[in-house]
């Protein structure tokens, strides 16, 4: 039965080669007389910050860039980034870089119209105001942070990772051009295209999902299938990067309208435990999740295999069902996502990483109910079979 949907994207959305030069005009038109450029130093060492200023200066905007932001953001990186917004006077925000550069500039904008401190907001729809504007320009195919109501927050005093779902913090223009993620590492593009896969299928299988959802994660499971691997094989080819970039961009899309699940609660931990890198995380997390989840939803699992490209047709359910748990662990092997092992991941902490996971507010729209014990055997499954794969190839 159908039921009523509020759907949120960003009003202006520059897709594809080129677009980053298209920002001056949105820039413009919301008359915004001085910028806060949000971004990280990697980014501006190695040249994309720059192809981003020079729109800018070409177009006479006036800009001030802040540079601090650190791979998992931190709440010191947002309440710097909110002094110098307030020391310079600006008005807006362009966000350059991938999720961690986007959320802390949602946090900043979001702190400045609401005051108070960031961990007031961790939850839902906590803030009153809506954001300063955010010109959101993505650098990397996976977290989809500039088109989503969602942001990712680590309090260093907690050492927990604060998810916040806030329609408020939504960009007003989002960029994404495939041109700005040519040449990247390739280590980089399989984390950050397992992340967007982990994006679409975990959308695609919530409580919360529905038609358009669907739709649009189906599709963005299916350009991941195509194109991943050879854009980390080739990171020049721009055909690749383009249906990564459209992939990554329609599956924040999707979750940011219907949830996500217990891959992301239990990758959250990882990322503010040990510092792992988030698209890394639900990596090598996805395929025991979902082998728990897929026994639930054996219709959708069955989905997802032919959308990676699986012939199924002489399949049972059940066939089909672990064809597309196999091929999640062929593609992370194929991209050599590092194993769980290998990680400063320590098996003594995992009740407590458990206790945090069940609490995380993605929990809720896992497609099957889980309790904290269900949570701490995927985590010792995950540790122990990789370990056991790592002693085995040494």
């Amino acid at each position: 039965m159908e039921t009523f949907r509020r759907i949120y994207w960003p009003a202006i959305n520059l897709v594809g080669p080129g677009a980053v030069k298209e920002i001056g005009v949105e820039i413009k038109k919301l008359g915004l007389r001085k910028l806060l450029l949000v971004t990280d130093k990697v980014l501006r060492a190695v040249g994309v910050v720059a192809r981003v200023t020079d729109v800018l200066d070409k177009e006479g905007i006036n800009y001030v860039i802040f540079d601090e932001v650190k791979p998992n953001p931190t709440t010191r990186n947002v309440n710097d980034g909110l002094q110098v917004f307030q020391e310079f006077e600006c008005d807006g925000i362009l966000s350059v870089g991938g999720g961690s550069p986007q959320d802390a500039a949602k946090a900043i904008g979001i702190l400045y119209t609401n005051g108070g401190d960031i961990t007031q907001y961790e939850g839902i729809g906590k803030s009153q105001n809506k954001s300063v504007p955010i010109i959101a320009v993505n650098t990397t195919a996976g977290t989809a942070s500039e088109v989503t109501i969602n942001y990712v927050i680590t309090d260093e005093a907690r050492k927990i990772k604060m998810v916040i779902v806030d329609p408020n913090s939504l960009a007003t223009v989002a960029v994404n051009d495939p041109e700005l993620m040519l040449n990247k590492p390739a280590g980089l593009t399989a984390a950050t295209g397992m992340d967007a896969l982990t994006h679409a299928i975990e959308a695609y299988i919530t409580k919360g999902a529905f038609r358009l959802s669907d739709t649009l994660a189906l599709e963005a499971i299916k350009l991941i299938g195509e194109s991943l691997e050879t854009a980390v094989k080739d990171g020049s080819n721009l055909e690749a990067r383009s249906k990564m970039t459209w992939a990554s961009y329609i599956a924040g899309l999707s979750f940011s309208n219907c949830g996500l699940g217990i891959v992301h609660s239990m990758a959250h931990q990882l990322g503010s435990e040990y510092d792992l890198p988030h698209g890394v995380a639900n990596a090598l997390l996805l395929p025991f999740v979902e082998e728990f989840n897929s026994v639930v939803c054996p219709e959708k699992f069955r989905s997802i295999a032919i959308a990676l490209g699986r012939n199924v047709e002489t399949l049972t359910l059940e066939e089909a069902r672990q064809e597309a748990i196999t091929a999640l662990k062929e593609m992370a092997e194929n991209l050599q996502i590092p194993k769980l092992a290998a990680t400063p991941f320590n098996s003594g902490d995992i009740d407590r990483l458990a206790e945090q996971a069940f609490t995380d507010v993605c929990t809720s729209g896992n497609p099957r109910e889980v309790t904290v014990d269900d949570i701490k055997e995927i985590y010792r499954r995950a540790y122990e079979l990789e370990a056991v794969e790592e002693a085995n190839a040494g």
